[in-house]
């Protein structure tokens, strides 16, 4: 094997280890405060400038802007944010990456990592075996973090000598000759590693370290920075394929958000980059000292990651203080460029905000109770169409009508098998014992609504046998059918809310039992005068039967109803 090919293998290696690092700190933490940072989005993103300090406290928490801009994202996609707040947001979250590149700088190239990472897997995995609350995540954050700093070590270390390679060093120097192609060329290069290794954080590790072992002049790192913050949008952009218009227009502001950034910067580097040198050249004297103990460094360019991670915070900065007037702008552009879902046809209900899984169930239960939600609301559309079949003399209506309610059957199917599918995934992963008892809500929650969309669809099938054997109801019968379906949408209603609420936690059943309590006295009202007219000769066996059907399959849709309400509330 030759020494080049081993020498890419193991820089390979070494930067998968600060990704794999990088992801379980993320994990973790997110696992050890998923609902807290859920509450930081719903109640500190009034408005956009609040906006901004929420996405750089929740990136500079998590260490990943992407998992802020698709957190961001799918919320946007679930309607609780609107697009002004998400701009605040993944604003915000470009500063707060800019964490990751000082915690590099000031401690990356400067210690002996070993010397931490190990002492950090001793406190890490007693924590991530102990099981015992929050312990298991917040073990998982400091092992993550060990892992993460033994990467960066063995990267710097994996790095090319660069007197065995001069002819490649001469080819840099000379390419960065041509003004600002060459910053543009560098900002391709710079989006192009971003996007290959998914992590905008891990790109500006690998520039730091390429800046700190000499291999890239300051000015060069800088535009691959930019090129970084444009390929940071790509994460965004791929979480809202699946989500709907307002979503896609959220990845599209923070894409348009980064991408002027950049045509100004780069066309402003040469003097930004002067300033920048200039500045903490006058503080150089705080950095002396920070040399690992035994070993030579250049000092010129350990300098030079400090002024590349200034320079990255400089211009996240400059652009959020330049672009935040313009969000409303930013808005009608990315209205502008993503058509609306409003010309779709009203009838396709299928799902609409989950698909857009987030890194940790924690977090993507949020699109999954509005997913609930919005399928509560769908299947009780059928008791709308089963009562305009009930009172409609006109063919047409009642084919219609029935033509909907076997659509709709088909339709509560579906999405109950889909909502499935992704709570299994989700299940696959590392849960909480909140979050397991959460899902498993869900799950009774889509059994009992499509089991309501079988009984609508068997009603609809006895109305219609009733059609064609010319069985009529009495004016009596067909009002208490009508009061009882008043029950139910009553009921309806309150599932409906409760499904709605933000929070499953402060949801109340007390009202959802006293409407499945009136739903059932009706039906023993129902059943004793049924059995009392039997017999009477106005009261037609065969339209009695069929009636007597209707009015227990509406009852046992109450019972499915507030089974929901208990599941939400935790009652499995």
């Amino acid at each position: 094997m030759s020494s080049g090919f081993w020498s890419i293998l193991h820089i390979a290696g070494s930067l998968a280890f600060f990704i794999y690092g990088m992801k379980l700190m993320s994990d973790g933490i997110q696992r050890a405060a998923g609902s807290q940072m859920r509450n930081i989005l719903r109640t500190m993103t009034k408005n956009r400038y609040l906006g901004v300090f929420t996405g750089f406290l929740i990136t500079a928490l998590v260490q990943s802007s992407s998992a802020t801009t698709v957190m961001t994202v799918s919320f946007v996609n679930a309607g609780l944010l609107s697009l002004v707040e998400s701009a605040g947001v993944m604003m915000g979250a470009n500063i707060g990456t800019t964490i990751t590149a000082w915690i590099i700088s000031i401690l990356g190239f400067k210690i002996k990592l070993s010397h931490y990472s190990y002492p950090l897997f001793a406190i890490g995995i007693p924590l991530f075996f102990a099981n015992k609350g929050k312990s298991k995540y917040w073990g998982e954050f400091l092992i993550g973090f060990a892992i993460l700093f033994i990467g960066l070590s063995e990267l710097k270390g994996s790095m090319p000598d660069l007197k065995s390679n001069t002819d490649l060093l001469a080819w840099i120097q000379n390419v960065n000759n041509y003004g600002i192609l060459s910053r543009l060329l560098f900002v391709i290069i710079g989006a192009f590693v971003t996007v290959l290794v998914q992590s905008s954080s891990a790109a500006m590790a690998v520039t730091l370290t390429l800046v700190y072992t000499g291999w890239l002049p300051l000015d060069v790192a800088a535009a691959m920075v930019l090129g970084e913050n444009i390929g940071t949008t790509i994460t965004a952009e791929l979480a809202s394929l699946v989500g709907n218009a307002t979503a896609k227009r959220s990845a599209r502001i923070h894409s348009a958000f980064n991408i002027i950034g950049v045509v100004w910067m780069v066309i402003a580097l040469p003097w930004v980059i002067e300033w920048i040198s200039s500045f903490v050249d006058n503080f150089s004297h705080l950095f002396e000292g920070h040399v690992k103990v035994g070993e030579e460094i250049d000092a010129a360019n350990a300098l030079k990651t400090y002024k590349l991670s200034a320079f990255h915070t400089t211009f996240n900065l400059l652009n959020v203080l330049f672009m935040l007037p313009f969000v409303p702008w930013l808005v009608r552009l990315a209205t502008i460029s993503v058509p609306s879902d409003e010309d779709q046809d009203d009838d396709d209900h299928r799902l609409k905000f989950i698909g857009t899984a987030l890194k940790t169930p924690e977090l993507a239960t949020v699109e999954l109770q509005k997913e609930a939600g919005h399928f509560g609301e769908v299947v009780s559309r059928m008791s709308g169409f089963t009562r305009q079949l009930i009172n409609s003399a006109e063919p047409k209506v009642q084919k219609k009508m029935l033509k909907k309610l076997k659509k709709y059957e088909v339709i509560s199917d579906e999405i109950e098998v889909e909502i499935t599918e992704y709570v299994t995934k989700l299940a696959n992963q590392e849960l909480t014992s909140k979050t397991s008892l959460r899902l498993r809500s869900v799950i009774n929650v889509c059994n009992d609504l499509e089991r309501i969309g079988d009984i609508f669809y068997q009603i609809s099938k006895t109305i219609e046998l009733k059609n064609e054997e010319q069985a009529y109801f009495t004016p009596n019968q067909r009002q208490n059918i009508n009061t009882m379906l008043d029950k139910v949408d009553a009921a309806f209603e309150e599932m409906v809310n409760n499904l709605q609420t933000p929070s499953y936690d402060n949801v109340n059943k007390s009202k959802a039992v006293e409407l499945e309590t009136e739903i059932n006295k009706f039906r023993d009202f129902l059943k004793d005068e049924h059995l009392t007219n039997l017999g009477s000769p106005d009261y037609p066996v065969k339209s009695a039967m069929l009636y007597n059907n209707i009015f227990h399959a509406l009852e046992k849709v109450g019972d499915h109803i507030i089974n929901v309400s208990e599941s939400v509330v935790g009652e499995i």
